[in-house]
């Protein structure tokens, strides 16, 4: 299995005042509560810590984008990887969990961004492509209704501007250009790795596991049994939509992680930052997480439902350990559950956020060296050969089905 280290880099915590004063962490709540000295020294102190999980021996680095919002300050992750293209050795790679192409007048510009980290970095490229949660429609005042349309016609522009060779006209509903013919194309070919991190919406994951793609699917920021069924409904969209076994290597599963020295140790030092994420992090109107025509009425209530664990106030580190959201304990602790996900899940990389909400610089870099160091190469060494298998519901109901 492959394991990666993905990172938010979120700005430091907001004193309690502000966060109650505001209705939203994203879009509204006002950047005069941002200290360029602070962003100056978490911004090198977040690289450090990438830089670090590298030299420990992770497979890859992940970076994402949000925009107008402290809970990740990387707007731009074309900026973030770029700046870890040349510190990490040959053996990792760089992960962009991923890029709002379609919320973009001009995809190209990300696509020509993404091709030159590729040859930069000789081929260590993984390009994610988002669409981005509610709150980023909001921000570039983009039409959320037109928001699965945008994703496919960038994603076909992109994949065809990496792909063919240019000259050529594009003519799309969104995007009209009579010269596509980007320099540098990328370095590996066709394009780099696709990923399609989502939050579960079943067009989603319809679109990434037909035949002609078979994107790798991640699965973020969900309570374990939710992670199994969605997980599942795409070896079920493969199987039965498609007439294919979808393999391991086209799932992953990312969650948050802590790992001390004993498994009270581990909730106690985790309780303030995990907390902190979950309970003020994520709060925003369900009209800006789901605006209206995000996406269609059946996908929105199933995430809602899965979402519920991580939407509403008041959740406690016991409580989102105990769904399976996060995974804190002991180095044995954290390898049994993690194993055990792998056995239930089948997933081919594990994404491990070692990072999250206000946690400092010594914690986070003793919970990424004692993961690197006590977990991480069991969990490398976990294959086809340690996951259950995976059973086609019976006919009539599917495994996306409401529960």
């Amino acid at each position: 299995m492959q394991v990666m280290m993905f990172h938010l880099m979120p700005y430091p915590g907001l004193p309690d005042e502000v966060t109650s004063a505001h209705d939203s962490y994203w879009v509204t709540l006002p950047n005069s509560q941002y200290d360029r000295e602070v962003g100056h020294g978490i911004y090198n102190r977040y690289l450090d810590e990438l830089e670090l999980c590298a030299e420990l021996g992770f497979d890859a680095v992940a970076v994402n984008e949000h925009h107008q919002t402290p809970y990740g300050l990387m707007p731009s992750p074309i900026v973030t990887a770029s700046a870890l293209a040349r510190r990490v050795g040959e053996h990792c790679r760089i992960a962009i969990f991923g890029s709002g192409f379609c919320l973009r007048e001009h995809p190209l510009t990300l696509a020509e961004e993404h091709a030159m980290i590729d040859t930069i970095t000789g081929g260590r490229m993984i390009s994610g492509f988002v669409r981005g949660v509610g709150a980023e429609y909001t921000s570039f005042g983009v039409n959320p209704v037109h928001s699965h349309e945008r994703h496919i016609e960038a994603h076909d522009l992109v994949v065809r501007a990496w792909s063919n060779p240019g000259p050529f006209a594009f003519e799309g509903k969104h995007y009209h250009l009579e010269y596509v013919n980007i320099w540098p194309r990328p370095y590996q070919q066709p394009h780099p790795p696709i990923w399609c991190p989502s939050q579960g919406s079943s067009e989603t994951i319809e679109w990434a596991a037909h035949p002609d793609r078979k994107y790798v699917y991640l699965q973020n920021f969900n309570p374990r049994a939710a992670a199994v069924k969605y997980l599942n409904y795409y070896r079920e969209v493969a199987q039965r939509l498609y007439g294919y076994e979808a393999a391991s290597s086209q799932l992953a599963w990312g969650a948050p992680v802590y790992v001390a020295e004993t498994d009270e140790q581990a909730i106690d030092e985790a309780r303030e930052p995990l907390e902190y994420l979950f309970n003020k992090a994520f709060k925003m109107p369900g009209g800006m997480f789901f605006p209206p025509g995000y996406t269609s009425p059946a996908s929105m209530r199933q995430i809602v439902a899965a979402k519920s664990s991580i939407m509403s106030a008041g959740r406690t580190v016991e409580t989102l350990a105990n769904v399976g959201l996060a995974v804190i304990g002991s180095p044995e602790t954290v390898r049994e559950r993690l194993i055990q996900c792998h056995a239930e899940l089948g997933f081919h990389a594990f994404v491990a956020l070692l990072h999250f909400g206000t946690m400092s610089a010594e914690k986070t870099e003793k919970n990424i060296r004692l993961f690197a160091s006590e977990v991480m190469p069991a969990i490398q060494a976990l294959d086809d050969r340690h996951y259950a298998g995976f059973e086609m519901p019976k006919a009539g109901r599917s495994s996306y089905a409401a529960e």
